[in-house]
């Protein structure tokens, strides 16, 4: 039977093998705690599906960030009940990849489950910071009886002694905002937008060497991604956060990423589009870093 590609970006076979991919998608369909709207299961197929229709020549690079080989696994969804369980899946299959040498893509779902590839990152790589694009602090101790909940996957990451630096933030309760100050945790908030990559680049001299990207699709202003479960007015454009995370993986080395709380609107794909074609673009800045620094093992 001839090979048909039904993976990120229709690739073919040779440019799609795990053995030999710079970078690992992970669809990752995990949906337990959100709170306002839902559907965020339905995002890694979404974004997956959105892809196949992407041109793969970047005109911004004038590269074809494909040529790093990207393999598309199945899509892993924790079987345990508990969510401390359930994450604890999913570090495990994350860290796997990252031990090989992966540049690990995973595909939400919900913020919640960035917990568990940002710990894998920590054990496969050691110090690591972590920089989050998103309209929420989430950083709430718990909530709504949990503390893996999606409003609560930054604090356990502070928690963690994980530096951070957070980007696009205009939604938060008091609480959060005491931990801000306390902690003196570094915010570039939403009505900040745009940012210049020079003060952007300043604020990432404070992380390590090491760095992984949680981006929640929510940091769009709503006129570009409406398709989300809690979108917040005011938010990043389209290239003026390219800029940004250009200058991040030029700047750092970026280990993975993610990409959260997509939550598909039907006969609506412009959102879908949105987000498959962002994580294109951060492989362009992933293959155009490799040209200056070695892939990190």
């Amino acid at each position: 039977m001839p090979f048909q590609p039904t993976n990120f970006g229709l690739l073919e076979e040779e440019d799609s093998r795990y053995e030999t991919s710079r970078v690992v998608v992970l669809p990752v369909p995990f949906e337990r705690t959100t709170s306002y709207g839902k559907g965020t299961s339905a995002g890694p197929a979404a974004i997956v599906r959105a892809s196949q229709s992407m041109e793969l020549w970047d005109e911004e690079l004038g590269s074809e960030p494909y040529r790093l080989g990207i393999a598309t696994l199945p899509p892993f969804l924790p079987e345990a009940f508990d969510l401390d369980e359930a994450l604890a899946e999913l570090q495990a299959e994350a860290r796997g990849h990252l031990e090989r040498g992966k540049f690990l893509v995973t595909l939400g779902g919900e913020h919640s489950l960035t917990l568990a590839p940002v710990r894998a990152a920590c054990e496969a790589h050691g110090e690591i910071g972590i920089v989050q694009f998103d309209a929420h602090a989430d950083l709430r101790a718990e909530f709504e009886g949990t503390p893996f909940s999606h409003a609560s996957v930054m604090r356990r990451v502070v928690e963690d002694g994980v530096p951070t630096l957070a980007v696009g933030i205009r939604s938060l309760s008091s609480p959060e905002a005491a931990l801000v100050r306390e902690r003196r945790l570094p915010v570039i908030w939403g009505h900040e937008l745009p940012v210049t990559p020079v003060r952007f680049a300043e604020l990432l001299g404070g992380l390590p060497e090491r760095v992984y990207l949680t981006f929640d699709i929510d940091f769009f202003d709503p006129s570009l991604v409406p398709a989300t479960g809690t979108p917040e007015p005011g938010g990043g454009l389209w290239y003026p956060t390219l800029a940004l995370l250009r200058e991040l993986f030029r700047r750092k080395t970026v280990v993975a990423m993610d990409l959260v709380e997509l939550a598909p609107i039907g006969g609506q794909p412009a959102s879908d589009f949105l987000a498959a074609k962002l994580i294109y673009k951060c492989l362009g800045y992933l293959q155009e870093s490799a040209a200056d620094r070695p892939a990190v093992r």
